[in-house]
């Protein structure tokens, strides 16, 4: 395990503590979600803890159905108590960049219907501004191109997402544009930019949603809480 596997598997650890029996809980997606799940199960295993997880990709579906964890859809839970989920790039503010594992329309349609959010990370992904990170984009592929000349013109320098010389495919099927803009002056203008993009289906700007944030430093975890 790398040093930084090890700083994502100690936010996992303490993110479940604030897990109670009873809950419907968001289960995210991505490497450092991974570690929390695992932790969860066993919490599950040892303790007879008692929750419902609504998974935000089939990745995350199998490895808690793996472990015992009883998963239902966002659409057969009336409420979502608190969803635990990493992202790629925090700034100051708390805003975030999410989808580098291509599944923030899920993530976004799951925080969104939480009653809390919560962001487990290690410290490399607590930025100063974002925009490093790319942005990004899940599309449609009907017009996808059209749409990408629109987003090259528009100074987005946008990339189709590539696997072995195929376009990356999220779990609605659909395709995925990184934005590689360098920087984000306005994240809130950005957003509502791209809201109104015919094509896009949902961008990976997280903003005014997360409550609370788990970082992995080497000091151990440290919780900031954002509003």
């Amino acid at each position: 395990m790398t040093h930084q596997d090890e700083l994502k598997k100690l936010v996992g650890e303490e993110a479940v503590k604030f897990i109670k029996d009873g809950m419907v809980v968001g289960l995210g997606t991505g490497s450092t979600v991974r570690f929390m799940v695992d932790a969860l199960g066993k919490r599950v295993k040892d303790e007879g803890l008692s929750i419902v997880g609504v998974p935000t990709s089939e990745r995350t579906k199998k490895q808690a159905n793996d472990l015992g964890i009883e998963t239902k859809g966002v659409d057969e839970v009336d409420h979502i108590d608190l969803t635990i989920d990493g992202a790629d790039q925090i700034d100051p503010n708390f805003q975030g960049i999410k989808g580098g594992g291509g599944a923030h329309l899920w993530e976004k349609i799951v925080a969104i219907n939480s009653e809390k959010n919560m962001w487990i990370v290690d410290e490399s992904k607590m930025a100063d501004q974002l925009g490093s990170f790319p942005l990004p984009l899940e599309v449609i592929p009907y017009g996808s191109k059209q749409l990408f000349k629109r987003l090259e013109i528009g100074g987005y320098h946008p990339k189709f997402r590539m696997k072995n010389n195929h376009y990356v495919m999220t779990d609605s099927n659909n395709y995925i544009i990184d934005l590689h803009m360098s920087k984000i002056n306005n994240s809130q203008k950005v957003a509502a930019s791209l809201d109104h993009m015919t094509g896009v289906v949902e961008h990976g700007l997280f903003l005014d949603i997360v409550n609370t944030v788990i970082v992995g430093r080497e000091t151990g975890p440290e919780i900031l809480h954002a509003r």
